[in-house]
């Protein structure tokens, strides 16, 4: 969430960046944060007043006691007690006021860096790159859904009846495929430096809100009530969640996690033509790259993982492009967010297959993920993420962009992980 020094220093700033993100009441919001931190800090004042006073009592009493002035004693007494009780009041009022704070930050989303393009939705985003090479397919080429059934990779139907739409059943060589890249995607992490962990895929509330999922998307997420357990959506969540309510030093930084998991979203009012076959699921597996760095290095880190993702789709040889998200289709919680979209030949359109984003101090506030510098000052650490990659659109745009007439064909790069050449 915002501090409220970054708030209180720059007004203006802040107000002008939530409203590029569309934030609605923008400048009521913030300056009701700032009157409720007025209210704090003037019981503040208040409280350190009558502490002080009832302290300069207290010695008073001892000293009447010692003189046997009784009567003066007592009275001093019962200042002192309502001192105690006015001290009470206002300690109250300034709980009251930190909680009504803390619940409005938690509904402002982060201030978009000045990078960050105007626009309202997916149309107004700037395409800062596109690589790769569109590849001439066969008449009557198929989407990946038909291909998928032609050759028994991916069980829509079957799917249905065990669990529901959007929970895919890979077979054969369709899922000997996801596993081949999985542990491509995995290797590549770990070439590039990345630490891998396995975390789980339930999280707690407290996870949820450390990285703003909650409570920004509890529609989209799955809950288990009965134990108030979340099922997570990217691993960002609980690797993020590692360093929740720890202090780090410098030197360790930056920390380059990746994590493969299942991921799991609601995905509630999709509908129509784009949500077919593995263009939108409930259930799809991703690879997950995290980093905890600095202020001064985040950009550095940033430009580290948008140049892992892009090597990935070269590897991959799919055609891509990189976007520049605009204020109104980036994350509540993302500073500057850039996606990856690869091209689908067969279904002639963009399929979204990672989102690489700086959060700036956004979620370490949150998390109270700290360093320790050189100089021994405590500061807020950066956090980004992104896929590296999300697996299902991967999938598709693989299936549909090598059909051949013989069958489809495995990039290089993934055959000693698939341990074949054609799916024929």
């Amino acid at each position: 969430m915002l501090t409220l020094k970054q708030i209180i220093e720059n007004t203006d700033a802040v107000v002008a960046g939530l409203e590029k993100k569309h934030f609605p009441d923008a400048r009521t919001a913030i300056e009701k944060v700032i009157a409720l931190d007025q209210t704090r800090r003037a019981a503040q004042k208040q409280k350190d007043a009558l502490a002080a006073e009832m302290n300069k009592l207290s010695k008073q009493i001892g000293a009447y006691f010692k003189d046997g002035n009784r009567e003066a004693a007592e009275a001093a007494k019962e200042q002192t007690a309502d001192l105690k009780e006015n001290i009470k009041h206002l300690e109250d009022q300034m709980t009251t006021a930190e909680q009504d704070i803390t619940s409005l930050l938690l509904t402002i989303p982060n201030v978009p860096y000045d990078l960050v393009p105007e626009g309202t939705g997916a149309e107004d985003n700037l395409v800062v790159k596109t690589g790769g090479t569109e590849k001439p397919l066969p008449e009557n080429a198929l989407p990946h859904w038909e291909l998928a059934k032609k050759y028994d990779l991916i069980d829509f139907d079957l799917g249905v009846k065990i669990t529901g739409a959007g929970f895919p059943v890979y077979k054969g060589k369709g899922a000997r495929l996801q596993r081949a890249l999985i542990n491509f995607f995995l290797d590549e992490a770990a070439k590039a430096g990345y630490r891998e962990i396995m975390p789980p895929t339930v999280v707690n509330a407290a996870s949820g809100y450390g990285t703003g999922q909650l409570p920004d998307k509890e529609g989209q997420m799955y809950h288990c009530e009965v134990d108030d357990l979340y099922l997570i959506p990217t691993a960002e969540v609980p690797v993020t969640n590692i360093y929740r309510d720890v202090i780090l030093d410098e030197a360790e930084l930056p920390i380059k996690n990746c994590a493969y998991t299942e991921c799991f979203r609601r995905e509630a009012g999709s509908y129509g033509k784009d949500v077919r076959g593995l263009n939108r699921l409930h259930e799809f597996s991703k690879v997950e790259i995290v980093r905890i760095d600095t202020p001064e290095h985040s950009q550095e880190s940033h430009d580290e993982m948008l140049a892992h993702v892009e090597s990935l789709l070269v590897k991959l040889e799919l055609p891509y492009r990189i976007l520049r998200l605009c204020g109104g289709d980036m994350s509540f919680t993302a500073a500057i967010c850039y996606d990856f979209e690869v091209y689908s030949e067969a279904q002639k359109r963009w399929l979204e297959v990672s989102s690489v984003s700086n959060f700036d101090t956004y979620q370490a506030n949150r998390l109270k993920c700290r360093y320790r510098g050189e100089d021994k000052q405590i500061r807020l650490c950066h956090t980004l993420n992104g896929s590296a990659l999300a697996l299902p659109r991967i999938v598709a745009a693989l299936l549909e962009d090598n059909q051949t007439e013989r069958g489809i064909h495995i990039p290089a790069a993934l055959q000693p992980y698939t341990g074949f050449e054609w799916i024929d």
